[in-house]
């Protein structure tokens, strides 16, 4: 399918692995010239060659952290005017709600919550002029199914939600779109990490851990950044205008929920 979107601007946020580079491969197939961002330079300078080299687009790339104001205000310089925004960040890190205090949830909606905002905020008024945009925040399946040790999480990506119902109605009317992609566990460094937790906590192999989650998983596999990024890839393109303010799991089934 032609998305519609060829020589289109996209800023993907960290997209030197995982989900962000899934979304970064998509989008670049489908002619997108990137600018591409993550904290570590050198992952992030090998995934744009890789992307250069299979698809043949521009690629401009910024190291910097995307949840501090210092390293935001850098790549919104460096990006421009852009017609697609892809927001993502790592979660916090797990545990029990007798474990945080006001500094850990802080700094979790600053990196989940108003990291986002705040780039949805520069760069919404320029889609709005020009009667076009898309914006993709990558959150998480706790958002549906709050997952107990990730509270912290839980918090900042349900505000973020809560953010995008009322403006997405709000910026639909001048042709753009905010829509949130809802992952579950994905062959990821992330679920790596989690893994392991696993590993470490009951004595068991990795393979038993991975094996054990992803019988919970109705799919029966973990899924992959590639077609997690044809999916963000299909809510930025010409197609999906009429997608607006929704929340879409791509978790294989774990959630068992009717809506």
């Amino acid at each position: 399918m032609d998305l519609g979107i060829g020589g289109k601007r996209a800023l993907v946020c960290a997209s030197s692995k995982g989900l962000g580079r899934g979304c970064a491969e998509a989008l670049a197939a489908a002619g997108i010239e990137l600018v591409m961002n993550a904290r570590g330079a050198e992952a992030l300078e090998d995934a744009a060659g890789a992307i250069r080299a299979a698809h043949g687009v521009q690629v401009t790339t910024i190291a910097a952290d995307i949840t501090d104001p210092a390293g935001r205000a850098e790549v919104l310089a460096a990006a421009g005017d852009v017609d697609i925004l892809v927001t993502n960040a790592g979660g916090p890190p797990p545990g029990l709600w007798s474990d945080w205090d006001r500094d850990d949830f802080i700094a979790a909606l600053d990196a989940n919550m108003l990291a986002p905002i705040a780039l949805m905020t520069a760069l919404l008024p320029g889609m709005i002029d020009r009667g076009w945009g898309r914006v993709v925040n990558i959150t998480s399946q706790s958002v549906k199914a709050p997952i107990p040790v990730l509270g912290l999480s839980n918090s900042a990506r349900a505000g973020l939600t809560g953010y995008v119902a009322g403006t997405a109605r709000q910026v639909a009317p001048h042709g753009v779109t905010i829509n949130n992609l809802l992952p579950g566990i994905h062959a990821t460094d992330r679920a790596d990490a989690l893994d392991r937790g696993v590993v470490e906590a009951e004595g068991i192999t990795l393979d038993e851990a991975r094996a054990r989650r992803a019988a919970t998983i109705p799919a029966r596999r973990y899924g992959t950044a590639q077609e997690f990024g044809a999916m963000c890839a299909f809510l930025c393109s010409q197609h999906a205008g009429f997608v607006v303010g929704q929340n879409i799991l791509l978790d294989g089934g774990a959630v068992n929920a009717t809506l």
